[in-house]
């Protein structure tokens, strides 16, 4: 494997720093190239503040260097790697999508969606490491279906098989193996076209445009965004309800590339799109692994307000959003790690480390492989406003030391 794990005891702003001047630039110069404030570069490599995920993405790709060169991951797991572990297996399986054994057992379309939606189900819960035992054997035994079927279960099959790979992004994304989910969304992609299914190749779209967050091409990005908007149209009154989720989730990831991009007002507006279009869905659901209703705009509205690091939204969503308790726990995951960034940055750093407890507690899998959570700690342990004991053991958790 051509992974390296990360020392997770150093900050992202000391990669940064090292970065930077291996490449001979100024933090001013860094900061014209990303574009951000020279105080930002500064303040993130001295430890003053945590590097959020756009500034990374930003740096990274302003310097020419891979993301994971940043953010150090894979990071040593101190439970033993048991993600980490499942990669080779699921890799080998990802090599083979053209190459299905002849002599492999299938069985029924009825068992392998069954198994399908429970590794739909894993990736909800944040249970990367079962899901990741689960899918090498089964994307072979879908990869065998696909190519032996015909007709409409073909269709189908292949349908099943593109909600099996995305499997494969999530986990990859959470370790931090950026070449590896590259690869896995192509899978996506192809056997989304090869489902002929037009809200599955939406979505698969809306999927792929995770991958100009991270490479911080926010304007790519945006037009990926928006093709998808047209094919669905914008007449919502018109719409079913998968495709009312796929419209209202189209609108929050812009609403996030939007923020990301310094753009306040485009953001809100998307938001507000999005919330017009929960609010005529009527409640929470999961079409296609979207997880769209009022509860994700919500949600979306946060991360938004972090991203805009607008301290007053973020106090205000705080105060007023209570999850409901049948939230995706990768859902909340995300929701208590944005929760405790902005209120470090709003200055209270109790309830930011609250929240990170939270986070562990609904998804610790996401939580310890996530490098905002680390940055977060990390800006926490230099504040020095904790007693050793309870944030010395959740960095220990994390594997810094």
């Amino acid at each position: 494997m051509p992974y390296a794990s990360g020392d997770a005891s150093e900050r992202i702003g000391q990669r940064i720093a090292a970065a930077r001047k291996a490449r001979g630039l100024t933090q001013l110069q860094l900061a014209l190239r990303v574009p951000c404030s020279k105080s930002l570069i500064a303040q993130v490599e001295r430890g003053h503040k945590p590097a959020t995920p756009s500034l990374t993405a930003g740096v990274a790709r302003a310097l020419g260097v891979r993301l994971e060169q940043l953010t150090g991951q894979p990071y040593e797991d101190p439970h033993r790697g048991r993600v980490r572990a499942t990669v080779p297996d699921i890799q080998t399986s990802m090599l083979s999508w053209d190459l299905p054994e002849e002599d492999l057992p299938v069985r029924s379309f009825d068992a392998l969606a069954a198994d399908v939606a429970r590794a739909s189900a894993l990736g909800r819960k944040a249970r990367y490491a079962t899901l990741g035992t689960l899918l090498p054997p089964l994307l072979d035994e879908l990869s065998a279906a696909c190519h032996s079927a015909d007709g409409g279960e073909r269709e189908k099959l292949f349908g099943l098989l593109a909600e099996a790979y995305s499997g494969v992004t999530a986990i990859a994304y959470t370790v931090g193996y950026f070449d590896l989910r590259s690869q896995a969304m192509d899978r996506v992609q192809w056997a989304a076209r090869e489902s002929h299914d037009p809200l599955r190749v939406g979505r698969t779209q809306w999927q792929r445009a995770t991958l100009f967050l991270q490479a911080a091409a926010y304007g790519r990005g945006m037009r990926l965004l928006d093709r998808v908007r047209h094919d669905l149209g914008e007449d919502i009154g018109r719409m079913a309800a998968p495709e009312l989720s796929m419209h209202g989730s189209v609108h929050l990831r812009s609403a996030m590339f939007a923020a990301r991009d310094g753009n306040a007002a485009t953001a809100r507006a998307h938001l507000d799109a999005a919330a017009d279009t929960a609010r005529l869905l009527g409640r929470d659901a999961n079409h296609y692994g979207l997880e769209f209703g009022p509860t994700n705009v919500a949600m979306h509205r946060l991360g938004v307000a972090v991203e805009l690091h607008d301290g007053p939204e973020i106090g205000r969503l705080m105060r007023r959003t209570r999850l409901p308790t049948d939230v995706a726990p990768v859902r909340a995951g995300r929701w208590y790690m944005d929760a405790a960034k902005g209120w470090l940055d709003y200055g209270n750093r109790d309830k930011a480390f609250t929240a990170l407890q939270a986070a562990r507690r609904v998804a610790p899998e996401q939580t310890r492989n996530h490098p905002q959570v680390r940055e977060t700690v990390h800006a926490l342990i230099r504040l020095q406003r904790y007693g050793s004991e309870p944030l010395s053991g959740f960095a220990a958790w994390l594997g810094i030391t």
